[in-house]
Formats: structure tokens, sequence, C-alpha cells
């Protein structure tokens, strides 16, 4: 995260929520970043989608899984193991299981900064999505984290 945003004992509610999380799904794209941080973050499972083969450092043997599949597919894998509320990571990750209309919550966090470039959050969608405002919660920071209900 950017310095500016780093407030010691802050976590902009990722704890509580990261606790109602049976497992976090990813995209390998996102995978390869996380694994050049200093640290490996997460203390739930994760399971990388990929159709390439993937190698996973010993490390995380016992923590990451690799998957892969249509949406359908993959949310009956995730059920066969216990797994009903999963955290969608990956901007194209993101956009399959948005397309296949199974994300009912989304939380967007906006940080005060204008990115002149870089990849559009959601990028291409078949259609627009309705989005029903929960709740927004302002940081000092100037972050501040929306959550939406997303609309069949």
């Amino acid at each position: 995260m950017n310095p500016d945003y780093d407030i010691e004992g802050e976590d902009f509610g990722y704890s509580k929520y990261i606790s109602t999380v049976d497992a976090i799904v990813m995209g390998r794209n996102s995978f390869e970043k996380v694994l050049t941080f200093d640290e490996w973050h997460y203390t739930k499972p994760v399971i990388v989608l990929t159709s390439r083969p993937l190698e996973i450092p010993g490390y995380l043997a016992q923590k990451v899984s690799i998957c892969s599949g249509t949406v359908a597919e993959i949310l009956q894998k995730m059920e066969s193991r216990g797994y009903r509320h999963l955290y969608i990571d990956g901007g194209v990750t993101i956009q399959q299981f948005l397309n296949a209309g199974v994300i009912n919550e989304m939380t967007i966090t906006l940080i005060p900064v204008l990115i002149g470039e870089g990849i559009p959050l959601f990028g291409s969608l078949q259609a627009d999505i309705k989005l029903k405002h929960i709740s927004s919660v302002s940081y000092q920071t100037g972050l501040v984290q929306n959550i939406y209900q997303v609309e069949s």
C-alpha cells in the first residue's frame, strides 16, 4: 500500500471482512503479483484460477491450490470443498464472475489519487450491472470504502 495510507493499526475493515470469507479465488496474474511481495499475507485458503501449468512454491503447498473450468464448474468445486463465501480477486476473474451473475456484493475502496494510466477496474462487461448502495466508511486518510449489493 502507498505509505500515505499506511496507518499503524488501521486495516480499513479487512480483518472483519476476511473473517467472514471461506476462501480467496484469484486469477493467475494476481497470484504471480502477490508472490513478489515480501511476505504471504493470506490466512484463508487461496485458489488460483489458471488453465496453464503453474508451480506453487513449496512453502505455499498447504495454502494454495489450482483450479480451472467455467465459473459454474469452479463454484461447484468450491461448494464441494465447503467454500460458500468467496473473496474474488483479480481484474479478469472479477469480470468473469460478474458476467456470470454470481457476485452478490462488492466492496469498492476509493483512494484519492487520479491515475493517469493503468488497467481499468472492471474492463468490458456484457451489460450494465446495477448496484444498490449498502454503506460507506470514510477514513482519515481520505479513503472511502463503499459496499454495494449487486442487483439481479
